[in-house]
């Protein structure tokens, strides 16, 4: 048999094959279609308010009765110090100059309209909708909510980019640890947000599989069976794809995006804060090489709340150069057919 299956019965699904959770890309509809593909859908709740989170809850189970994984963040929310609200004012103001300098119309928020939300609301939706798969990542949950979490039989995955990572998660109980190599696209799962590892991916899965005994998915650079089938060698037993998702029916980048991301090249794809405060991998273009080794990069949420109403505004435009398309290393053709049919293609490929 080609598929390990540690995970797939821990899960519920037949193919151990998991949609990765790409707030922003990914949809209801994205991961409903992975479900119908008998993998594991995940639902991006990101850092959403608890009402957020349940309203798409229940839109998903509208969608399919099948498993899936509900996703959030659990990053460390920075304390809004004199010193971060006098780098907010010199930030929106280097913001607003660069909108209007570009022509893009955008009205930036004051620090005090930025709402953040902590993760704790969200684990008492995720209980209280009778989710049974939460994935995470940025960190680790606290023992209370690891504990209560477990207490309502609910199967925990955790994000690590490194064997240290790897290790505080598994001694946390956690049941399933996903493996993201540096190559994957979007934002880097690290428990820090600044001195990130930069570990290869291979090199990573191999060292944390001699290091912790809970099963292992993989993500970071699967595009094909090839891949695939390199990742399963080094003791995946799932496996985690998003790059190979980004132009399907049910994604949410508009079409002048996937033009984009069809016509990339090896050295546009870089590591960059400057949307998020957070590293990122995407694609390089003006508002990255403006912005990225400037003064003007607050810690994430904040960086990314700010972005966030200019990278509305350019979509707005069909701007390519001020919105944040986050793509892996492993350029590919990125198919525009459904996710369903795409994992449908990726599993039969692995199978011949």
């Amino acid at each position: 048999m080609f598929w390990p299956d540690t995970i797939s019965k821990k899960l519920g699904i037949q193919y151990p094959v998991i949609q990765a959770p790409m707030f922003g890309v990914s949809t209801v509809q994205m991961a409903a279609a992975a479900a119908e593909a008998d993998c594991l859908g995940s639902l991006a709740l990101a850092d959403l308010s608890a009402d957020q989170s349940v309203e798409l809850i229940r839109e998903m189970k509208k969608m399919t009765d099948k498993p899936f994984a509900a996703n959030i963040f659990v990053h460390h929310i920075p304390e809004v110090t004199d010193v971060l609200k006098e780098k907010f004012v010199k930030t929106k103001h280097f913001l607003e100059h660069l909108a209007e300098e570009n022509n893009i119309e955008v009205a930036f928020p004051e620090l005090e309209m930025i709402s953040i939300n902590g993760y704790h609301e969200q684990v008492d939706a995720i209980i209280q909708e009778n989710c049974k798969i939460l994935s995470f990542t940025f960190g680790n949950l606290d023992d209370q909510s690891i504990q209560k979490l477990k207490e309502n039989g609910v199967t925990l995955i955790g994000t690590c980019t490194s064997v240290n990572e790897a290790l505080q998660l598994e001694k946390s109980g956690i049941d399933i640890i996903c493996v993201q190599g540096i190559e994957a696209g979007g934002h880097r799962g690290s428990f820090e947000a600044e001195h990130i590892p930069q570990i290869g991916g291979l090199s990573l899965l191999s060292q944390v599989y001699d290091h912790v005994n809970v099963p292992l998915i993989y993500a970071g650079g699967i595009y094909g069976a090839r891949t695939l089938q390199a990742v399963k060698d080094l003791g995946a037993k799932g496996f985690q794809v998003g790059n190979l998702l980004l132009a399907s029916q049910e994604s949410a980048l508009q079409p002048f995006e996937k033009e984009r991301l069809k016509k990339v090249k090896e050295e546009e794809i870089v590591l960059t804060k400057s949307f998020s405060g957070r590293y990122a991998r995407g694609v390089k273009n003006h508002f990255i090489e403006t912005v990225e080794n400037s003064e003007y990069i607050l810690p994430y949420p904040y960086q990314n709340k700010l972005t966030n109403v200019l990278r509305k505004a350019a979509k707005s435009q069909q701007n390519s150069d001020f919105v944040g398309i986050w793509v892996g290393q492993s350029i590919h053709p990125y198919s525009e057919l459904s996710t369903e049919e795409i994992l449908k293609n990726l599993i039969k490929e692995c199978e011949r």
